[in-house]
C-alpha cells in the first residue's frame, strides 16, 4: 500500500468513532412500546448509516406509526439526546485522532447525521472539535450517503483531491459512498461477521487498534511498549468461566451466554491482557483472546483466558475482566477455536507488560474496584 500515499483522513462518526449504538440501543424500543410495537432487528440493521430523514420515514412506514416522519423525529430526538453523553469513543479512536492531529494530517468528519447533532455528540469528547479542519453533516450536502457528495465536499474543503484521502467507515452505506468518491476506504464494521457487505473496501479491520497508518503513507504510531499497546480500560463483568489446567497455567473458557460485556464494544476482537477478579481465587494477571463464533449459524461472542499464575484447585466460578493492553489480532478466524488459542509469546508479553507503570496503574480502575466491592459486600 506504500504507493497509495495519502494526504488526509475523513472519518465517519456514529459507529466509527463513537459507540452511539450501544448508548442509545433501547431508545427505539422504548419509543415503539408506546404504540404496542417492537423493533425488527433485521430492518434496523439495514438502516445503519442512513440519512436521518430517510430512516425516520422508513421507521414510520415499517411500524405503521400514526405519525409523520417529522413528528416521529421531533418526538424521539430528545430521548436520543438524553443518552448521547453516555456514548464512548470506540477502541483506538482517541489514539488515532490525537496521533494524526499531532502530525498535522488534515482531518475531516463526515456524517449522515444532522450537523447540529454532530456538534452535540462531539462536544462530549475532549479535544475532538479542534482536531477536525472540516465537519460536515448530511444536511450540508444535497445527497447523503450512499451518494459520494459528503466525501467529495469534505475533500474539497480540505483542499485535497478525494483520491488522496483515506475514509474510515463502519457502515456498508458509508463504504459505498466513500468508494464512489474515489477515496481509499478502511472499513471497521459495526455489523459483526458480515465481511461480504464490506468487500469493496480496500481494507477491513475489527477495530482501530488494528489500524497501521504507515501502510497508507501516514506517520506510524510510536506508542507500543515492548510489543504491547496501552489502551483505555475495557471491562467485562459477571462472566462464568470453567477453569482447567493447561501447560502449567489455569485456562478458562467463558461458558455463560448472559455474561455482561456492557463496557466492551462489539468491535473488540483479538488478544488482550489485564486482570481477572475471580469470585473464589482472587485477582490474577490474565491474557485473553476474544472473538466471534458463527459456526452454529448465529453470531456469538467467545472468550478464552489464561491466568498468568498457578492455582491449587480448578472449578467453575464467576469472574470480572479488566483489559488494559492489546497484543495482536486473531489469526485464521475461519476456525474460531484455533484462532482463540494463546501462544507462549502472548503470555510472556502480557506478563512483562503488566509489571510496567504504563499498565500496572490501571488495576486501580474505578470500574474494577467497584466490582470487587460488590463481591465483598
Amino acid at each position: 500500500m506504500e504507493k497509495d500515499r495519502l494526504l488526509a483522513v475523513i472519518l465517519d462518526l456514529d459507529g466509527t468513532l463513537l459507540d452511539t449504538e450501544r448508548a442509545t440501543k433501547n431508545v427505539l424500543k422504548e419509543f415503539l412500546a408506546r404504540y404496542g410495537k417492537v423493533p425488527d432487528a433485521e430492518k434496523e440493521e439495514r438502516r445503519l448509516g442512513q440519512m436521518q430523514k430517510e430512516a425516520a420515514a422508513a421507521i414510520v412506514k415499517d411500524y405503521d406509526l400514526p405519525l409523520t416522519a417529522d413528528e416521529f423525529s421531533e418526538a424521539i430526538m430528545p430521548m436520543y439526546q438524553e443518552k448521547l453523553p453516555q456514548a464512548k469513543a470506540l477502541p483506538g479512536v482517541n489514539r488515532l485522532i490525537r496521533h494524526l492531529h499531532k502530525h498535522g494530517v488534515p482531518l475531516a468528519l463526515a456524517s449522515n447525521s444532522i450537523r447540529r447533532h454532530i456538534e452535540t455528540k462531539i462536544s462530549h469528547q475532549q479535544g475532538w472539535k479542534e482536531s477536525f479542519s472540516v465537519i460536515l453533516g448530511g444536511d450540508d450536502v444535497k445527497h447523503g450517503k450512499p451518494s459520494p457528495d459528503i466525501f467529495l465536499e469534505a475533500a474539497k474543503r480540505l483542499g485535497i483531491d478525494s483520491s488522496a484521502c483515506l475514509v474510515i467507515e463502519d457502515s456498508p452505506v458509508g463504504v459505498r459512498a466513500a468508494k464512489a468518491s474515489g477515496a481509499k476506504v478502511v472499513a471497521v464494521p459495526s455489523l459483526q461477521c458480515q465481511d461480504e457487505r464490506y468487500s469493496i473496501a480496500n481494507c477491513v479491520l475489527h477495530s482501530l487498534l488494528e489500524f497501521q497508518p504507515e501502510l497508507w503513507g501516514l506517520p506510524a504510531f510510536e506508542d507500543w511498549v515492548q510489543n504491547a499497546l496501552p489502551i483505555e480500560p475495557l471491562y467485562a463483568k459477571d462472566l462464568l468461566g470453567e477453569l482447567f489446567p493447561h501447560d502449567g497455567f489455569a485456562v478458562a473458557k467463558i461458558t455463560e451466554d448472559n455474561a455482561s460485556y456492557e463496557f466492551v464494544p462489539d468491535q473488540v476482537c483479538g488478544v488482550f491482557f489485564g486482570w481477572a477478579k475471580l469470585e473464589i481465587h482472587g485477582i490474577f494477571k490474565v491474557v485473553v483472546s476474544i472473538g466471534w463464533d458463527i459456526s452454529l449459524g448465529t453470531v456469538k461472542r467467545v472468550t478464552e483466558l489464561r491466568l498468568i499464575s498457578h492455582i491449587n484447585s480448578y472449578t467453575k466460578e464467576r469472574l470480572h475482566l479488566l483489559f488494559v493492553g492489546y497484543i495482536r489480532k486473531l489469526r485464521n478466524e475461519q476456525y474460531i477455536l484455533e484462532a482463540l488459542k494463546l501462544s507462549e509469546e502472548d503470555v510472556i508479553v502480557a506478563r512483562d507488560a503488566l509489571d510496567l507503570p504504563s499498565f500496572s496503574h490501571q488495576v486501580s480502575s474505578p470500574l474494577f474496584a467497584e466490582a470487587i466491592l460488590e463481591e465483598e459486600s
